[in-house]
């Protein structure tokens, strides 16, 4: 059974280009537009261990989102990453002060995501 992954942007390109990575990684991923769209997702109750989340986004943001994830003790056990062009230091440690487990940079490279992965406890099985 692989490990399940949900990221949310609001960049179908985005989404596209994280999807591929994390399935060479063995990934099952989910896909959300906004932090709305995610939340019905794990409403359904099914267990994501890792989200990858862009902080502009329509609706709710993907700040607003980590904390509402964080906020539930359901959550704990769920890696969270942000991936997004938000590059300003008090935002970066905004967002781990609220609960993110590392900040991936847009633009990245499939090296740079699977270091970030490793720092924040990601099982990946390769070496960036």
């Amino acid at each position: 059974m692989s490990a399940k992954a949900l990221i949310v942007d609001d960049s179908r390109a985005v989404r596209m280009i994280l999807t591929r990575h994390l399935r060479q990684l063995d990934y099952e991923v989910a896909e959300a537009g906004d932090g709305l769209e995610a939340l019905a997702i794990l409403a359904t109750g099914e267990p994501f261990e890792l989200a990858l989340l862009d902080w502009n986004m329509p609706r709710m943001n993907g700040l607003e989102l980590l904390e509402r994830l964080r906020s539930s003790p359901r959550y704990d056990a769920m890696r969270i990453i942000m991936v997004t062009t938000v590059t300003v230091a008090e935002q970066i440690a905004t967002a781990l002060a609220a609960g993110a487990n590392e900040y991936v940079m847009k633009p990245f490279t499939r090296e740079i995501l699977l270091g970030k992965l490793q720092i924040a406890g990601v099982p990946t099985g390769e070496t960036p």
